[in-house]
């Protein structure tokens, strides 16, 4: 089934293909200047630190629904071992196989392609099984550090938790922009709260992984015209699930990574970020969220940090 022409409408009107160059691998997070970061730096009035991660456990939110996606499955190597002969220092060491895109992470622009193609034109064949993503892995990101603003679309709208299958809107990201009392400008990085991981931390992953409210196929271009750096939101698939488009998959994802070269962040905990932003009644603050560095992956943890 070919992608509808509504998709390759709203693709041509976000694309940024050659935008940095016919040789940029980090699409929108060019817009995180120097100027950018300073600025972000300015926000922090408390020196509040509010931290976004889930923690990566065994009992994670992956529930088998995405193949090969497995929770970290952590085992000791060496326990109290006197590595250097009896009576000298003992060392403990811990192993951890894990699927990159298992808790809170960040998407690699290569986790995504459409028409045999990733952002930038680049072929898809250049995902190989051995090497990976050849261009644009998550390793090109050396460092992911700028304003953050909470758009806190529940709150926004009245409640805890958006229902199963809510579609985000542009309308309701004006909506939740209005209640955070500044404008999403380049560079910022946008946290989307829905309240759909409240499910998680009560221990319903299935719950939590579907139905989920999540971002529309409208969304990407309300990021496009305010020159977002990356989205993150609380939910395992980004997108709102089932699609709100029959049989049409992912194509926020395809939006977002291959057209717009914007990476986007799932499974982070907005709930502390939510209440210490309406305590203060300030919703932008300094985000620290750089990837693990694995070359070639198309996905890596983060543990990212909000300041308030």
């Amino acid at each position: 089934m070919s992608l509808p022409d509504a998709f390759h409408g709203i693709a041509k009107r976000v694309n940024n293909w050659g935008r940095w160059g016919s040789d940029d691998e980090i699409g929108t997070l060019n817009l995180i200047t120097d100027e950018v970061v300073r600025e972000a730096a300015a926000t922090v009035r408390t020196g509040l630190r509010v931290p976004l991660a889930l923690p990566l456990q065994q009992d994670g939110v992956q529930t088998g629904m995405i193949p090969g996606r497995v929770n970290p499955l952590h085992a000791m190597v060496q326990i109290n071992q006197e590595i250097f002969g009896p009576g000298t220092v003992a060392c403990s060491d811990d192993v951890v196989t894990m699927g990159l895109q298992a808790a809170t992470h960040w998407d690699a622009l290569p986790h995504i392609s459409h028409s045999g193609r990733l952002y930038n034109g680049r072929p898809a064949h250049t995902v190989t099984p051995h090497g990976g993503a050849a261009f644009s892995g998550i390793g090109t990101v050396r460092h992911l550090v700028s304003r953050g603003v909470l758009l806190d679309v529940a709150r926004a709208r009245g409640t805890d938790r958006l229902g199963g299958g809510y579609a985000i809107t542009p309308e309701d990201l004006d909506a939740a922009e209005e209640l955070a009392g500044t404008r999403v400008r380049a560079g910022d990085i946008v946290l989307v709260r829905t309240g759909q991981i409240q499910a998680c931390l009560a221990g319903d992953r299935h719950g939590y992984a579907y139905p989920s409210s999540g971002l529309s196929i409208r969304t990407p271009e309300w990021f496009h015209a305010r020159d977002v750096a990356a989205v993150a939101n609380d939910t395992l698939t980004f997108e709102v699930f089932p699609p709100e488009v029959e049989d049409l998959w992912l194509p926020v994802h395809a939006l977002d990574l291959v057209e717009m070269g914007m990476p986007q962040g799932q499974n982070w905990n907005l709930e502390k970020l939510s209440t210490a932003c309406g305590e203060v009644g300030r919703y932008a603050f300094l985000l620290t969220a750089t990837p693990e560095p694995f070359t070639g992956a198309t996905g890596s943890p983060v543990a990212p940090v909000a300041v308030l």
